[in-house]
């Protein structure tokens, strides 16, 4: 199979403060474990683009875009470091070009998929997204780098059944929130809970499969449920596409969560969804990284995903 990575020196430049576990050390862990697994010599490299506003805006109000944008203009005119969007979430002065090479980075991996230039792909860039509603920027996310991709793929591209799959350990509720009335959209989770972002569970629905678990889950509890309650959706879903919100913070290691998955389970995980992705979607998945901050515990789950991803188990 064919597999690219796509990422960009802009997306270690954004940064929060040194005590933030949302670092730029995040990206160089994934590479430290390619490098060491032999992973780098297999995988083709791609550069993120930056992403239009345009295609910012199929997901975002202007006044969520124009909040980003102004706290850029704070920090040029005050010359302040740092500038707070919430408690969790802040600007820097590459923050900006940060966030747009992500969305660049899903959406040129979206087109590449497509085209069959390539397989799929992982898309190795931070801020991370799913948090981020339509209006607002939240829990260390500025834009929704999944969603923005997934739009993307029904605006420009016409699909018509466009599955996303989110194994953070956090509720993807700005993912929620962008397609909850959107019938070419199903949306399978798992997340603890209860715990941040604090939204209350969905009704599970057809298309809509986002199951809490509690605190200490083991990887066979996800197992099951992805068994019982994520396949038979897709099943019957039969999407013409997957995208992967990929967080690995689910870890037993990740000390920011409190779940005990291990990469073994992360590679179970990835293997359910390239097969519904070869029976329904000619195999076309874009997975674009989210949480993960037990740096060798990110990079170990990396690579385990992006094994199967690639066919080099």
């Amino acid at each position: 199979m064919t597999t690219a990575i796509f990422s960009h020196a802009d997306c270690r430049r954004h940064e929060m403060g040194e005590w933030h576990p949302e670092s730029p050390a995040r990206l160089q862990a994934i590479d430290d474990q390619l490098i060491a697994s032999r992973l780098d010599q297999l995988i083709e490299r791609r550069e993120a683009p930056l992403a239009d506003v345009e295609a910012i805006a199929r997901v975002h109000t202007r006044n969520a875009i124009d909040t980003v944008r102004e706290g850029m203009d704070d920090l040029e005119l005050s010359g302040n470091r740092y500038y707070p969007l919430d408690p969790d979430t802040s600007l820097n002065k590459h923050s900006w070009n940060a966030a747009l090479r992500a969305a660049g980075a899903a959406i040129a991996a979206t087109d590449a998929v497509i085209a069959g230039e390539l397989d799929n792909a992982f898309c190795a860039v931070r801020p991370p997204g799913h948090h981020a509603t339509p209006s607002t920027s939240m829990g260390f996310c500025l834009f929704n780098t999944v969603a923005i991709a997934v739009r993307h793929a029904l605006e420009v591209h016409h699909l018509e059944r466009v599955a996303i799959i989110d194994f953070d350990v956090h509720h993807g509720n700005g993912t929620a929130a962008a397609f909850i009335n959107e019938p070419r959209v199903l949306m399978a989770s798992f997340f603890q809970h209860p715990f941040y972002p604090h939204t209350p569970p969905d009704e599970l629905s057809p298309r809509w499969i986002n199951v809490p678990v509690r605190a200490y889950s083991s990887g066979d509890v996800v197992r099951d449920l992805v068994t019982k309650q994520w396949l038979p959706a897709l099943h019957a879903f039969k999407p013409q596409m997957i995208f992967i919100s990929a967080g690995f913070d689910a870890h037993r290691e990740d000390d920011l969560a409190q779940m005990n998955l291990v990469e073994a389970d992360y590679a179970w995980l990835t293997r359910q969804i390239v097969e519904i992705a070869k029976l329904y979607a000619n195999g076309r998945i874009v997975s674009c990284l989210e949480g993960g901050y037990n740096l060798s515990a990110l990079g170990r789950s990396v690579v385990a995903h992006l094994k199967v991803l690639a066919d080099l188990e």
